[in-house]
């Protein structure tokens, strides 16, 4: 009896697959348990059902919480083995030391796959990588940081060349990119390793992040912004198959992100005192065809945009 109502289950799952993607919250409670499995079956990768914080969650219909320091998993010393060091679309490094003239930011969208994506595209990023940072578990695999027992946020290093790409550029994609209004997840991802975040390394940075924030929350309205914008901790790279994901063979057309179609134009709210220095250099050219919107991750072209191309 128990096997005929596991199969009876997986049949209703899969013909409920095609509505869970086109709802990515929940209608009801049992709707949102199918959201759940759904999720776990189109995305590769992931581990077992039971050994995930988002399914678990949603079983308990709880909303996800942030692991303590004291209770996160302990980790280990030594690093996961990311493979090579060479970017698969790029062909730039995927760790330092980089160029001097680089600069380097941590973003946090949701499923980390998308968010690479739609950074290495843009002209003036040197380099990007996936990995886990914000959290407390030292050198944590995907599967731990699947649990929600690291505190680690899924999120993309960026290296990019302040001279082509500024970073109120890089500011504008991410609010674009994404709804960070969802708290502890994005779409149908839910669960504390996909909040939205921005991990600063300089003043200039912060600064930056935390006036776009404000300047995008005005267009919002409303719905308040729940982004996070703490300082830069360690950044942990994600295992080999998960750097530029959507770029290699085989991989599946995979992107939760759901951007509001809402754009942070212009200059206007970059602090006076930074703008000379900080002031957006992509043209509304780049946005118009290859700026963030609903599907743009998978839609697009792996390679990098040329601004002569535009």
């Amino acid at each position: 009896r128990r096997a005929a109502k596991l199969s009876a289950t997986k049949n209703t799952i899969a013909l409920l697959r095609p509505a869970a993607r086109a709802f990515p919250k929940s209608l009801t409670p049992t709707f949102g348990l199918l959201v759940s499995f759904q999720s776990l079956l189109i995305r590769p990768s992931r581990p077992a059902v039971f050994n995930n914080s988002r399914s678990i969650n949603m079983f308990l219909f709880k909303k996800p919480a942030m692991v303590t320091k004291e209770s996160a998993l302990k980790g280990r010393d030594t690093p996961m083995d990311a493979g090579t060091n060479t970017h698969f679309v790029l062909k730039t490094p995927l760790r330092p030391p980089f160029p001097e003239n680089i600069q380097v930011i941590v973003f946090g969208t949701g499923c980390f796959w998308g968010t690479e994506k739609g950074f290495w595209r843009m002209p003036g990023v040197f380099s990007t990588a996936v990995g886990y940072a914000g959290g407390f578990t030292p050198n944590p695999t995907y599967e731990e940081v699947c649990s929600g027992k690291t505190g680690h946020n899924e999120v993309v290093h960026v290296a990019y060349d302040p001279a082509v790409v500024s970073f109120s550029d890089l500011l504008r994609t991410f609010w674009e990119s994404h709804d960070p209004t969802q708290g502890m997840g994005q779409g149908n991802d839910t669960g504390t390793q996909y909040r939205s975040g921005i991990y600063f390394y300089t003043e200039h940075q912060q600064a930056l992040a935390e006036a776009s924030k404000a300047a995008y929350q005005e267009l919002l309205g409303g719905k308040k912004i729940t982004t996070e914008i703490v300082p830069a901790g360690p950044f942990y790279h994600a295992e080999e198959y998960h750097q530029q994901y959507l770029a290699r063979p085989g991989s599946r057309p995979y992107c939760s992100a759901q951007p509001l179609g809402i754009q942070l134009t212009g200059a206007a709210w970059v602090p006076e005192e930074l703008k000379a220095e900080h002031a957006p250099k992509l043209p509304d050219a780049y946005y118009a065809k290859h700026g963030p919107r609903p599907g743009c991750t998978i839609k697009f072209d792996n390679a990098q945009v040329s601004l002569s191309s535009l």
